[in-house]
This record gives C-alpha cells, structure tokens and sequence, in this order.
C-alpha cells in the first residue's frame, strides 16, 4: 500500500484514480502528474516500484498544495470574505447557499430540515 501526502492508495485500482483520492488532485492533474514522470497511467498501485512512488511524492511536494495547507488556505479564504462583509461572506455567515441558487424551495442541505408541518394537531395532554 502506497502513502503519499499522508493518504493511504487503495493498492488494486490504477494509479491514475488512485491518486485522486489526495485531497486538492483531480483527475487532469493526476494524468499531468504521470506524464511528468512517464508512468502508464494503467499500472496498478501494487505494482509500483518504490523510486516511482519517491518520485510521485517529491513532485506533489514541490509543486503542489494539497490536503491540510489547501484546507487551511480555503478556510482563510472564507473567513476573509466573511470578515470584509461580502455578499459571498454574509451567505457563508448566514449558512445559506453562496452561489446565487434559490432559496424558497430548494436548499434543505444548507438550511437544513423542514422544522414544521402545517395542519398537524398536538396529541392531547392526560
């Protein structure tokens, strides 16, 4: 099993999705990183030589942020909007969605649950 950025690959699928699983490494970006090393995108982790995975993790190292620096910068993002009273920043303040979707109806993730039900009588106190 292969642990780059602190992120245990699962050893039976491609390297090419395997390295998705690194928080801030999409699909584009994992295909860029194995042509820069000119890995077959089609090998399995298992069959990884250990100076391929060396090589792997000293080009996510140098040239990338991912998992705890990439959360922690989109953090600070959030709470600088939130700070300067954007329109973004009162939305995220506010718990409601921030890129202009509706309100009314929809959104129950962010607002959360329905709280009431019209029309639905107490049961009587004995």
């Amino acid at each position: 099993m292969a642990r780059i950025a602190g992120v245990d690959l699962p050893k039976n699928k491609r390297i090419e999705i395997g390295l998705t699983y690194i928080y801030g490494i999409g699909i584009s970006r994992s295909k860029d990183i194995l042509d820069k090393i000119s890995i077959n995108p089609n090998t399995l982790i298992k069959d990884l030589q250990d100076e391929q995975i060396i090589s792997i993790r000293e080009i996510l190292n140098n040239e990338y942020q991912l998992e705890g620096d990439l959360k922690r910068l989109e953090h600070l993002n959030i709470k600088r909007l939130m700070e300067i009273g954007s329109y973004k920043g009162r939305r995220h303040r506010l718990n409601l969605p921030v890129r202009g979707q509706r309100t009314r109806t929809n959104a129950r993730t962010r607002r959360g649950g329905k709280k009431t039900i019209a029309g639905k009588k107490k049961a009587p106190r004995k």
